[in-house]
Order: C-alpha cells, then sequence, then structure tokens
C-alpha cells in the first residue's frame, strides 16, 4: 500500500511516500526548485517520491494532508464574533483554503493526469496532529508524551497529547492569538530579523546579552493556570493570513508582529544590516529565557497528566535547540524524540503515518533510525557532472578517499562533503555537509569570509562519534539530528575552538556507524590524525536551500573559495584545478 503525505500552500511545502507502514523518501520542494521555504503545491517533490518508488500517481490508495481547515471552527468563530473587524478576514482565509482542498484536481493537473484516473482516498489532519505523529509514530517508543508548538497551524500554537500503541489523544490546545511561536517572531522581527525562518539566528545571539529585559519580557508573556497568554498590546492584531503571507511565487512574507506599545517600551525597532547594539543583544536573551521558561512550564504540566520519561516533539519552535538541551535539567523527561524536519515539512510524514496507523489501524513496525529519505545518485551521473563541469577529479576507493578527505580537513582545508542519499530537515547530517577542522581558532571567520557569509554571532556543529560524546558535552543524551545544544567540558574547548560558542555551548550531531557509516568512519580517520573525534559541520550551500543533486554541488564548490570537493567516490581540489 502507498501513502502520499503532503504539506501544501504553506510554509515548507513537501512530500513523503509511505509504503507498507514504512517511510522510504521525504523531500521539501524546497531542495528542487530552489525556493527556500517554498509554500506553494510540492509538485516536483511528488514527482520525486513516484519515481524513487517506481509508481504511477494512480497506484497511491491514500493521500494524507497536514491541514484541515474545519479543525477548531468554532473557536475561530468564537474569535471572529469577539473581533468583528476580522471577520470579514476570516471568511476569505477560510475561502482560499476551501479552494485548495481539490486535492484529485491538484494532483492531477500539477502531473498531467486526469483526475478522473484517481482514485485514492484523501485525509485532512489537523496541523498539530500531523506534527505529533511525525515524532511518535517515528520512535521506537508504544508509550509517550507528545508535544507541538510553532507559530500557528489550523488556529492552534501548542498541543500536548498523551501517544499510546496506535492513538494520540489531545489533551491540550493553545488557540491563536496566543503563541510562543509568535512571540519569538515578534521580537526577532523587533531587532531586525524579519525573513521566515531568521528565529534560528537570533537564538545565537541571544547568549551575547544579559538579564536587562527580563523582567519586562514576562509581561509580554504570561504564565497562568498551567497555560500562558500573550498581552496582546504588544502586538498587531491577528489578520486573516495567521502571521504570514503566502506570495504568487510561493515565497514567504511575514506580516507585522509587533505594535506602537513596543516601540514605547524599546525604543525604534532596528532595522535589517544596521549594527546590533546591546539593546539588540539583551532582547535577544531576555525573548530566549521567557520562551524557555514557558516551555518548561507548559512541559511540566504535561508530565503531570501523562507521567512517563518520554517526549516526542515536533512543530517548528521544536527547532530551539538551546531549549530542547535543557529540557533534561528542568522537566522530569529524560528522553526526547523530535522529528529531523520538526518544521511543517515534516507534516507530510505525520499525516502519512497517521493514515496508515489511526486510521487503517495498522501495526508500528517503522522506527526513523536516520534522516537520509532524499535522493541519492549514482556514481556514473557524478561522473558525467563532473565532466560537464571541466572539474579534475580522482576517483578513489573507499579507504584512500578517507583518508584523503580527512588529511585536508586535518591541514585546515574546507571540504565539501556530497555523498549518498539527500538529508531530510533542515540540517546537515553529514551527507550534504561542509566540512572542517573543528579546533582551528580562525575556522569560524574562514568559513564565513569564503563560503557562508553568515552572521559573526552565529555559530557552527560539531559533529561527534556518539560514544564519545559524555568525554566532551556535558550531557549523554544522543542529539542524532542535530536538535540539542550541550555545554562543552572545559578541558574539551580548546580542541572545539571553532565550534564552541560564546556561552562553552555546542549544537551537536551525534553519530552513529549504524547510521551512516562512511561519515562515522571518516571521523575516526580525522580523529587518528589529529586526536579529536569530531568535525565541524555546516550545511553545503551559501545562501540558499542546501544542495540536492550533483551539478548544484560542484556550482556551489565552484563560485566559493571551498578547498575540496568529496562528491561520491570523487574528490575535486582546488589547487590542482
Amino acid at each position: 500500500m502507498l501513502i502520499l503525505g503532503l504539506n501544501m500552500f504553506h510554509a515548507d511545502a513537501s512530500a513523503a511516500l509511505i509504503q507498507d507502514g514504512e517511510v522510504i523518501f521525504a523531500i521539501a520542494e524546497e531542495r528542487i526548485n530552489r525556493i527556500k521555504h517554498y509554500a506553494g503545491f510540492p509538485k516536483l517533490a511528488i514527482q520525486a517520491c513516484l519515481n524513487f518508488a517506481g509508481a504511477k500517481i494512480t497506484d497511491i490508495d491514500h493521500v494524507a494532508i497536514g491541514q484541515d481547515s474545519d479543525a477548531n471552527l468554532a473557536k475561530k468563530v468564537q474569535y471572529a464574533l469577539a473581533n468583528p473587524a476580522k471577520i470579514l478576514n476570516l471568511i476569505r482565509l477560510r475561502q482560499r483554503k476551501q479552494s485548495m482542498r481539490d486535492v484529485r484536481s491538484l494532483i492531477g493537473n500539477a502531473l498531467d493526469t486526469d483526475p478522473a484516473s484517481l482514485h485514492f482516498a484523501e485525509h485532512h489532519l489537523e496541523h498539530h496532529i500531523a506534527h505529533i505523529a511525525s515524532a511518535y509514530y517515528c520512535s521506537t517508543w508504544d508509550k509517550a508524551a507528545g508535544f507541538s508548538y510553532d507559530g500557528s497551524g489550523d488556529f492552534v500554537s501548542t498541543m500536548m497529547a498523551r501517544c499510546q500503541g496506535n492513538q494520540i489523544e489531545i489533551l491540550n490546545r493553545v488557540f491563536l492569538p496566543d503563541s510562543l511561536g509568535s512571540f519569538y517572531t515578534m521580537v526577532c522581527e523587533f531587532i531586525g530579523y524579519k525573513q521566515y525562518g531568521d528565529e534560528g539566528k537570533v537564538m545565537g545571539l541571544a547568549p551575547y546579552g544579559k538579564d536587562t529585559y527580563c523582567e519586562q519580557l514576562r509581561e509580554v508573556v504570561v504564565q497562568k493556570n498551567g497555560d500562558f497568554h500573550l498581552d496582546l498590546d504588544f502586538f498587531k492584531p491577528l489578520g486573516s493570513n495567521q502571521g504570514m503571507q503566502i506570495m504568487a511565487d510561493g515565497t514567504v512574507q511575514l506580516a507585522p508582529h509587533f505594535s506602537r506599545r513596543m516601540v514605547k517600551a524599546f525604543g525604534e525597532p532596528r532595522e535589517p544590516r544596521a549594527e546590533i547594539t546591546r539593546r539588540e543583544m539583551d532582547l535577544a536573551y531576555a525573548m530566549q529565557a521567557r520562551f524557555e521558561e514557558v516551555l518548561f512550564h507548559l512541559l511540566n504540566q504535561l508530565h503531570a497528566r501523562v507521567p512517563c520519561e518520554d517526549l516526542a516533539m515536533a512543530g517548528g519552535c521544536a527547532l530551539n535547540s538551546v531549549a530542547n538541551g535543557k529540557l533534561f535539567d528542568r522537566t522530569p523527561f529524560r528522553h526526547t524524540w523530535i522529528q529531523p524536519a520538526a518544521g511543517d515539512e515534516g507534516l507530510a510524514i505525520g499525516a502519512a503515518l497517521h493514515t496508515w496507523h489511526s486510521v487503517l489501524n495498522q501495526p508500528r513496525r517503522f522506527a526513523m533510525k536516520n534522516s537520509y529519505l532524499g535522493p541519492g545518485f549514482s556514481d556514473e551521473r557524478i561522473e558525467s557532472d563532473l565532466k560537464k563541469a571541466s572539474i579534475p577529479y580522482r576517483k578513489l576507493d573507499r579507504g584512500p578517499m578517507l583518508e584523503t578527505v580527512s588529511k585536508q580537513i586535518a591541514e585546515g582545508k574546507v571540504v565539501g562533503w556530497f555523498q549518498d542519499r539527500m538529508e531530510w530537515g533542515p540540517r546537515a547530517l553529514g551527507n550534504r555537509s561542509i566540512l572542517a577542522h573543528p579546533g582551528l581558532p580562525g575556522m569560524k571567520d574562514t568559513l564565513n569570509a569564503r563560503i557562508k557569509q553568515r552572521e559573526w554571532f552565529r555559530p557552527f556543529a560539531p559533529s561527534i562519534l556518539e560514544e564519545r560524546q559524555a568525554e566532551y558535552f556535558e550531557h549523554d543524551h544522543p542529539s542524532p539530528f542535530m536538535l540539542h545544544v550541550y555545554k562543552i567540558r572545559q578541558e574539551k574547548r580548546a580542541q572545539l575552538s571553532a565550534v564552541n560558542h560564546v556561552d562553552d555551548t555546542g549544537r551537536l550531531q551525534t553519530v552513529r556507524r549504524e547510521e551512516n557509516a562512511l561519515y562515522y568512519d571518516l571521523i575516526q580517520a580525522f580523529e587518528r590524525k589529529t586526536g579529536i573525534p569530531v568535525v565541524l559541520n555546516t550545511s553545503f550551500n551559501e545562501n540558499e536551500p542546501i544542495v540536492c543533486e550533483p551539478q548544484q554541488a560542484i556550482d556551489c564548490f565552484k563560485r566559493t573559495h571551498m578547498d575540496v570537493l568529496a562528491i561520491g567516490p570523487f574528490v575535486s581540489m582546488k589547487a590542482e584545478n
């Protein structure tokens, strides 16, 4: 049985394919069409799923969408009646979403197929249930607490659940306009980060700040009776777009979030690219601190209702790896399973698995051991693209290739590493990565100047052999999807100077040989030369979606000051070109 999961007409449009209960392929549309956070219809992603399975769209038995415009309708009406000026906006939003519900026609037209020939059953699942499903059903657990939070989805910002067997029982919803995601986005926008997805950047700025504004931001987000509420005087009124607008070309634009009350409290907002002052650092610090306080309050409430040690978590805010790393000390939860595509692209997997387990009542047998669910490319395809690009290269056997590349990293060279199937989710996890020496003090500046062009305050990540984690970090809970930040042990900070953030932390990826043998063996080869079981890992891109195909990696290598390209079994060095 084939189930196609979709996130469509929403940020990070995507498609995923489930075959007999197992996720066999998943990809975000942006990786193919190269439009970051693309929010249109995932036509190319659907075709990529079918190509991988050798299937036609007429072979699909079920289509599941992680969005349901009929969900929480009573709450939407209640909000509209309390805010009469917004009634027309909300009607327009519902009309627009209803026009996008004809999935059969959308798919048929996109794939040049008669919609009448499509016989799949169609399922619409509430946004946050799909998020929780994307984490719980991918875990190995038969029982867990479920938690999802983001800016908004189907008029909800936060959901708590009890997960057991095949079922997800909803315990609580936090409805709009109250939203931790909107709070975070509003402060980011105020300090000059106005693009969709900029929240992750500001998370890296927060440790440079002090607690100057912590008390003031506690007035913006108020904890009350086991829940939280926003002081809406600090926010623009909620419009029909629920915080974002999808443009005709599929790009996402954030709607203005902050009101004049923010200006009165903190002064004029910073413009993008203006100097970052102490005020911006301190606001970022207070924002992250208040976000964590409310999150841990909610998680403790959840644990009281679902008293187990295992937490399945997703939603865009679950990408806050700083908070994820602290929750073990601030809540009773001892284990987390966070969907690697915790943002809205993950809805595709969640909706599809929910259909298999909850709707069709099929037994659980799948666990997501790694995130390598995207396309891979043959050696023949890679070599053909290298020849077309007129790049000199050598083809090496596995052992010599690992020795050559690890030697280059040990000598301080910057390596583009393109191997096997692409990662699912926003993190590069050793198959579409740029790698470097983690212990060279100037490597962060080198990468920024030569390739990444990132803000000075954003850290780079360490990939570490999982069994060596406790030697280097103060916490031993694994982080295979780079979704936790932990303190680096004091005696190891010099060895990891290029990935040691200003607060002595690192957003680590733990690497097991069972999950990625080639990447594991490369790190081991690097350790033999340096004594460090860690490499610096950042995404293989330059102000664009992460590279997907060989030609994109080759183009990035050519136009940047990368030293080495290791693509499949082929190695190209700039010095030899």
